[in-house]
């Protein structure tokens, strides 16, 4: 972190620092670094520039088995599910002091990783997650059990009890934050916790889980095994002795971890899935240039590998194309740049793959509808890895592509005549994870967000969320939620304890 005294890194403080680093790619098991017993490595590159980082460590069942034995274990020492909320309190906000004395080499490990600007990881990712270890430690000790009405002679208890053993999978966009956001919770409620982090960036949650033991969080307690979802994932999912798993990624992945959960151990889960968000600008908007500016950033921030991102724009035709020329304005500010500049607005995505996979959308978009902002793919630092924030219009109504989750720098802009029109356009996904909204009318605000099918309606703005509100989806969204105190609800359940004494 740095303070207002201190100037703030420049680019090549940040390639110094990024130099500077060890990368250890090996799982975190019973506290310590081992070996995967699998045997299997890859060499992980930095998809903005392929420089290799570390001999990433493959996970498979074996791995899980003795990561989930190690949580087990501890979970049953009760060294950390039967002490005090006080005592957990305390070692949370050690460990955010920790993360927080690190946060530079937290925010390079998810920059390295996955191509995001190291202005975001170093400002909010890391030092974001800090803050949420202590927010859930600071929850936890001050809430309170039930003691019900009962009968004359009697007294019960209604007390919420840790689950027992947490796996976590989470995806590669937001590594240390999104994992932040389940383990935070799952920990403080006295849950053992694997976690199955992305191969794509796996490193700072790694790191995490050594600083946990340092905390004084006992060895056990978090174990993290980087692997394949089809191997790492699949037998953490299956594995009979998890007893809850908490899950962000695609629909698809969801889908099958709800199989899963079903033929092993009827699991809990937890399920945060895909996302194809609307952002709809009535003509009452009272700043039309505010509104596509944060359409820009709701779109194109990280990106737009934003599983909530409002990559679905639908305009009042009255201000159509005034919005869409101050849109272009705005996207100009979201050039791709070399990650770890300060200047970059938007890094790499994640890998070329992923790239081609969103370029192939963009031809699908230039070839049924128009291109009027972007749709290039720059080569910078050598890699392919780049994309150009771009703007469809005119795609017809039954594309796939106003359902498809392209997960990149791609807003698709859509005009409309009606309120009632915009809503069903809006909802017609089989998506609600978000919706944003623009309009001066209470009234609208009140009328049109009760409306949308979406977790979150964010109203004369875009994405909005904090620690102290709920966030998750409906639909194929997936159910459970993350972020504040209701994130508890995921990791514990209710124990009634009656006693009857006259």
């Amino acid at each position: 972190m740095h303070d207002l005294t201190t100037p703030a890194p420049t680019f090549e403080d940040w390639k110094a620092k990024a130099a500077a680093l060890t990368i250890d790619g090996r799982p975190v098991i019973d506290g310590r670094r081992v070996d995967a017993l699998s045997g299997n490595t890859h060499a992980k590159t930095n998809p903005a520039t392929g420089e290799i980082l570390s001999e990433l460590h493959h996970g498979e069942e074996a791995d899980i088995d003795a990561a989930v034995a190690s949580a087990r274990e501890a979970y049953e020492a009760g060294n950390w599910s039967r002490i005090s909320a006080a005592e957990r309190r305390v070692a949370l906000l050690r460990l955010a002091e920790f993360i927080e004395a690190r946060s530079d080499e937290f925010a390079l490990l998810d920059t390295l990783d996955m191509g995001k600007p190291i202005s975001e990881s170093s400002t909010i990712d890391a030092p974001g997650s800090a803050a949420l270890y202590r927010f859930y430690g600071e929850a936890i000790e001050k809430r309170s059990d039930e003691i019900p009405v009962t009968p004359a002679g009697s007294t019960a208890l209604v007390t919420r009890e840790p689950l027992g053993v947490v796996g976590v999978i989470v995806a590669w966009n937001y590594p240390l934050e999104i994992a932040t956001w389940k383990i935070a919770p799952a920990l403080a409620a006295g849950n053992a916790v694997v976690v199955k982090p992305p191969v794509e960036a796996s490193h700072s949650t790694l790191l995490l889980a050594e600083l946990a033991v340092e905390a004084g969080i006992p060895a056990g307690i978090l174990n993290v095994v980087p692997g394949r979802g089809s191997m790492a994932g699949k037998a953490l999912a299956l594995h009979m002795d998890v007893d809850m798993l908490a899950f962000t990624g695609s629909t698809e992945v969801a889908k099958q971890l709800q199989q899963y959960a079903g033929q092993s151990n009827m699991k809990r889960l937890a399920l945060e899935a895909g996302g194809k968000s609307s952002n709809l600008v009535f003509a009452d908007c009272e700043d039309l240039a505010a509104a596509a500016g944060k359409a820009a950033f709701g779109a194109f921030y990280n990106q737009g590998e934003v599983c909530s991102a409002n990559s679905r724009i639908f305009v009042e035709r009255s201000v159509y194309e005034e919005f869409l020329g101050l849109l272009q304005q705005a996207a100009e500010s979201f050039q791709p740049g070399d990650p770890l500049d300060p200047a970059s607005a938007i890094g790499s995505l994640v890998s070329e793959k992923h790239a081609d996979q969103v370029w192939e959308c963009i031809e699908e978009a230039r070839a049924d509808g128009t291109i009027v902002t972007g749709g290039n793919r720059p080569d910078i630092n050598g890699s392919r890895a780049f994309i150009d924030p771009t703007i469809v219009t005119d795609l017809p109504a039954d594309h796939r592509l106003h359902e498809h989750e392209i997960f990149g720098p791609v807003a698709l802009v859509t005009p409309f005549d009606t309120e009632d029109e915009a809503i069903a356009k809006a909802n017609e996904t089989p998506y609600g994870l978000a919706a944003s909204l623009w309009t001066g009318s209470l009234a609208r605000a009140h009328r049109v967000s009760s409306r949308l099918v979406a977790g979150t309606v964010s109203v004369n703005t875009v994405d909005a969320l904090g620690f102290t509100t709920p966030f998750g989806g409906f639909k194929q969204s997936g159910f459970g939620r993350d972020l504040s105190v209701h994130a508890l609800e995921n990791y514990t359940d209710f124990k009634t304890t009656w006693m009857q004494w006259g």
